[in-house]
C-alpha cells in the first residue's frame, strides 16, 4: 500500500508567517514534518505551498516541493481543491498513493504514534474512507448553540425533546482536529462524504485525542507553547 505525507501550508494568513513562528527554537511546521518522518509506513513526503520560504524549509526536512497556484492560497481557499491539485501533480509524475496523510503546517500538536495508529486503523478496515483525530467537547455541544434572530438568541438546533443545561447529560459531541488526516486518495477524488469535509468520504473513523490546537492567532500560539511544554 502506497502512503504519502502531504504538508499543506500557505504564506498568506491573518497571523503573518504563522507556520514559521518558533516554539522551543523550532518552526511550527517542523513539528508535523518531523513526526511524520518517524512513521515507517510513509514512504514519500511532499509539501504544497505558494510560499517559497515554506517550500524551501520543508525541502530541508526531506519534503518534495509542490508549488501551489496563488488562487489556491487565498484565505477562503478550500482543502479539497488543494488536495485535488496535489493528486493532479502526482498523476503527472506517474505516482498515485493509496493513502494521503494530510499534515497541517500550523498545527504543532501531533505525535508519531497518533499518525501510525490512524494508518493502522485504515489499513485494517477496507471500508473506512478516512481516519481523523477528534476531541470530545461538550462545552460546545451543538444542542447548546444559539443563533441571533431579530436581535434575540434562539436555539441553533430545534429539538422537541427536553435539553439539559448540564453538559454531562448531553450526547457526547466530538470535533475534528486540524492537525492531520489520513485519507484514501480515491475518496478525495469522489468527494462525496458529509459536508464540510466531503473529501474524507462517507465512513470517517474517529481517533480520540485529548489536546490539539491549530494556530491562527497569537493567543493560539501562546497556548500551543504551554501545551507542548507540558
Amino acid at each position: 500500500m502506497k502512503i504519502a505525507a502531504l504538508i499543506t501550508a500557505k504564506g498568506t494568513s491573518e497571523l503573518k508567517n504563522k507556520n514559521l513562528l518558533k516554539i522551543n527554537k523550532r518552526p511550527i511546521i517542523w513539528y508535523p514534518c518531523n513526526e511524520a518522518k518517524k512513521v515507517n509506513d510513509i514512504k514519500k513526503f511532499f509539501v504544497s505551498s505558494e510560499d517559497n520560504k515554506i517550500l524551501n524549509l520543508c525541502e530541508k526536512y526531506g519534503y518534495k516541493k509542490i508549488k501551489r497556484p496563488k488562487h489556491l492560497s487565498k484565505p477562503n481557499s478550500k482543502h479539497e481543491n488543494v488536495l485535488k491539485h496535489t493528486i493532479n501533480y502526482f498523476k503527472s509524475h506517474n505516482y498515485f498513493p493509496d493513502i494521503i496523510v494530510v499534515l497541517l503546517g500550523n498545527a504543532p500538536t501531533i505525535k508519531k504514534k497518533w499518525i501510525a495508529d490512524c494508518i493502522k486503523k485504515i489499513k485494517k478496515n477496507k471500508n473506512i474512507t478516512s481516519v481523523v483525530p477528534v476531541m470530545l467537547n461538550n462545552d460546545h455541544n451543538p444542542l447548546r448553540a444559539k443563533k441571533i434572530k431579530k436581535n434575540i438568541l434562539v436555539n441553533f438546533i430545534h429539538s422537541k425533546k427536553k435539553i439539559s443545561s448540564n453538559r454531562q447529560q448531553l450526547p457526547k459531541s466530538y470535533f475534528l482536529c486540524h492537525n492531520f488526516w489520513v485519507i484514501r486518495t480515491k475518496e478525495i477524488i469522489k468527494n462525496n462524504g458529509d459536508q464540510p469535509w466531503s473529501f474524507m468520504g462517507k465512513k470517517v473513523a474517529p481517533y480520540i485525542i485529548d489536546k490539539s490546537i491549530d494556530i491562527h492567532t497569537m493567543d493560539d500560539f501562546h497556548l500551543a507553547k504551554i501545551i507542548l511544554k507540558n
